[in-house]
Parts: C-alpha cells; structure tokens; sequence
C-alpha cells in the first residue's frame, strides 16, 4: 500500500519519494539535476499510463480516495458567499447533506450535496456519506426556496448509499428518496447533477434527478456498491473487483449508455492530486451549463427532464418478435 492509499500506485510513489529526497538537497550536482528532469518526465508518464487504463475495481478505489475533494472543498473553492441552510423543520440536521445558498461566477444557486467528512469525528457526524431521511427532506425544503425564487440548482453526489439503519427506514428512508425524485422531475428551475466521487443507489438517487447529469471522469454511479453486489451473487466481498467489472458503471461506460451527459475530466492522477484544478474543471462546465439551460424557457426545461429519463434504458420485448 503506497502512502496515496493506492496499492496499484507502489512505482509511482517510489519514483515521488525519490524526486522529494532530491528535492530536499540544499547542494545538487549537475548530474543529480538531470536525475530529477528525468524523474519527473517518467512520474507524468506513469501516472498518464496508468490513469488511461484503470479498471473499474481501480476506479472505485480512486472514486473513495481519503484525499479526494468533498462537497465543502468545492463550496469554498468554486463558489461565494455560501451560506448554509440547515435543518428540516421536522426531525433535525443531517450533516450527511449540505446544503445553503452561494454565488457562482455572476449566478446565485442553491447547492445541496453529499458530505463524508476528513477526519473520524467528521465521517461518525456525517454517517460518512449516508443520508438519514431528514437529510432528503432538508434538501427537498431548500430546493423549493430555489425553484420560489428561480435559483439555479447545484447538486454534488458523493455517497456508497442511503443509510441503512433500522432508525433511517423507521422514519420513512424509501418513501423520502421518492417523494425528492418526483419533486426533482418537477421542479421549474435548472438542475445540474454531478457525480464527484461515489454515486451509490437511491442515495445518489435521491438528490440526482437533474438538466444534466455529468460525473468526473474517475467517479462512479451504480445501483449497488461492488462490495454489495459481490455478497449477493457470490456470497463474498473478495469478488468485488469481478462485480465492479460486470456493473459497467464508470463514467465512460454511463455516457455511452446515455445514462449521463457529461464526463468531466480531472487533472493527471485524480482529482485527490490537485483540488485546485478540479475545481476550476468544475467552476467551468457548471457555469457554461447554466449559462445555456437559462436559455430555456421552464415549460420546456421541465418537459425535457422528463423525456431525457423516460428514455434512458433500452428493452427487448419478446411478443412482437
């Protein structure tokens, strides 16, 4: 295991240590000099070879990367002025979902998004990433002041699920996660959705129903986590590799399926190797997709919405052969 906390990263992470140790030298030769171009030449190279061919077992481990930007990264670095909203107004506050008003280039938005946490008080506060019921009605309250006041809305997706305790499904979990899909595909407001690390089940679901759907290039949005369909087909989470490849759900593989609009590439490692330049990737395909769905008159935002999810998935039907 490299200190990244990828394993399939061991070469690149010697060749990194190599190029720190170099780096520390207050004295360098001329031949420790060239050393270190060449260093860094072969670090681009690997890590441009190895990201050009991850697998999907390997893009769920960079999808859950501890270093990776959250929703809070994203709300200081490409929006202004948030201010969080909390609550709502019927059980209490989930910090497994933010969400509050901000600014975004010359737009106003509302902003909802999946929170995990960095450290372990964070994660144990935030259920890490698992929404409890009140934190979709939280959501639900705040995207109803955005369509009231025709603000644009920003959802960030980054959860293995809804929680899934006995608590949660006592306080109406499946019923909830409905009841913010239907108010979604109804909405008369814009709706960008974006997959920023794990987009797992109804809880990704429950705050995805968007305009436009799009996922960072090294994300991934499925029905059910690797680890989960492993333990119900093959009665182990050992096989989870072999389930995330057959769940065919990076980013890639959804585009071709139509079932999102947008793969937003990261910088050359993974988003976790520059926040910065994620977020500026980010602050540009929102603002330019806002820009053109503003265009839109609302009849026929909301009326496009629908057909865009009647029409994702293909059937066969067998009596008409």
């Amino acid at each position: 295991m490299t200190e990244t906390g990828l394993g399939f990263e061991e070469e690149i992470f010697e060749i990194e240590q190599e190029i720190c140790l170099i780096e520390r030298q207050t004295v360098r030769a001329e031949d420790t000099e060239s050393r270190l171009r060449n260093l860094q030449v072969a670090r681009i190279d690997k890590l441009r070879s190895l990201y050009a061919s991850l697998t999907p077992w390997q893009t769920v481990q960079v999808a859950r990367h501890k270093n990776r930007p959250y929703t809070r990264d994203y709300l200081s670095l490409v929006f202004d002025d948030f201010v969080e909203l909390h609550g709502d107004k019927f059980f209490g506050d989930d910090l497994a979902i933010v969400t509050g008003l901000a600014k975004l280039d010359r737009f106003k938005v509302m902003v909802v998004g999946h929170q995990k946490g960095r450290t372990y008080r964070e994660r144990t506060a935030c259920h890490f990433g698992c929404p409890h019921p009140e934190g979709y009605r939280k959501a639900m309250r705040k995207m109803a002041i955005a369509e009231k006041y025709k603000l644009p809305i920003i959802c960030l997706i980054d959860t293995p699920g809804a929680f899934p305790g006995k608590e949660a499904e006592e306080r109406g979990q499946a019923q909830v996660i409905a009841e913010s899909m239907f108010l979604m595909s109804q909405l008369r407001t814009s709706i960008l959705c974006v997959i920023i690390g794990e987009g797992g089940s109804g809880g990704a679901l429950g705050i995805g129903v968007g305009d436009r759907v799009a996922m960072l290039e090294n994300s991934y949005y499925s029905v059910i986590s690797p680890e989960g369909c492993a333990g119900i087909l093959w009665k182990g989470h050992e096989h989870a590799p072999a389930a995330a490849e057959s769940l065919k759900f990076r980013a890639k593989d959804l585009l071709a399926f139509g079932v999102v609009d947008h793969v937003i590439g990261e910088p050359l490692g993974g988003a976790h190797r520059d926040h910065h330049q994620m977020a500026n990737k980010l602050k540009s395909y929102l603002v330019h997709e806002i820009s053109l769905l503003e265009t839109i008159p609302l009849v026929d935002l909301v009326s496009r919405r629908y057909k865009k999810y009647r029409e994702i998935g293909t059937f066969l039907d067998a009596s008409s052969k």
